[in-house]
């Protein structure tokens, strides 16, 4: 039988071995995310007669990806929504920063179904207000269900006046949808393990100085206009 001093040395061995392969799967996750990010964003702009207008895509300043948000995080205030983001500036998109997605209105839910949503946001306001602790749509800047069809001609809103333009996917097809009330917060925990240290969403996305590009963050950027 083991002493109570060999059981401490095990349990403590065990736990310093453990550790770097939790932040090892907390990485694979979020590597992961980007990815899947990536993949929902490629099938809203290349549906065929369904993507977004050439007009938004060209002046848009970020683009946010939050893939599966599952049943009821909208209704509940569950963390259920997690994505990332990228900024541009002078033409180059920045290094993806991560967040998540909460609250909002009873509205918002789709059908009881998983559901992958898409932000445009096309002002300087609404690219600067990611940087709050609590980004609120619709009350820190003003969101519309976004336009569907590639011209401006079929867009239900030709002058693009909002702030910022919501799509989601919840059986299959894309369409604009309304999030009014719902937070947007950084999330601070993916970033310093994606990044391997403490980052600020300013750093990220406006100064874009990151440690090290990550590929499945390059080919992202790369797949934005």
């Amino acid at each position: 039988m083991l002493n109570p001093k060999s059981v401490f040395a095990l349990v403590t061995f065990g736990a310093l071995v453990a550790a770097p392969l939790s932040a090892d799967d907390d990485l694979a996750e979020l590597a992961e995310r980007v990815r899947n990010s990536e993949e929902v964003y490629t099938q809203l702009v290349d549906a065929p007669d369904q993507g977004v207008p050439k007009k938004l895509l060209d002046n848009c300043k970020c683009v946010a990806v939050i893939p599966h948000v599952v049943k009821g995080a909208f209704v509940v205030g569950a963390r259920h929504g997690k994505g990332i983001v990228s900024c541009r500036s002078n033409g180059r998109w920045s290094p993806p920063a991560f967040l998540t997605v909460s609250g909002g209105s009873v509205g918002f839910q789709i059908g009881g179904q998983a559901t992958d949503v898409v932000l445009f946001l096309m002002s300087e306001k609404g690219a600067r207000s990611l940087l709050k602790s609590e980004f609120t749509l619709g009350a820190d800047a003003s969101v519309a269900a976004g336009p569907v069809g590639r011209s401006a001609a079929a867009a239900t809103d030709v002058r693009l006046d909002a702030e910022i333009y919501a799509y989601s996917r919840s059986k299959g097809l894309f369409a604009g949808i309304a999030l009014d009330g719902a937070n947007i917060n950084p999330d601070e925990d993916a970033v310093e393990t994606y990044y391997g240290q403490s980052i600020s969403p300013e750093t990220i996305l406006f100064k874009r100085e990151v440690p090290r590009i990550r590929d499945e963050a390059k080919s992202f950027m790369q797949r934005l206009p």
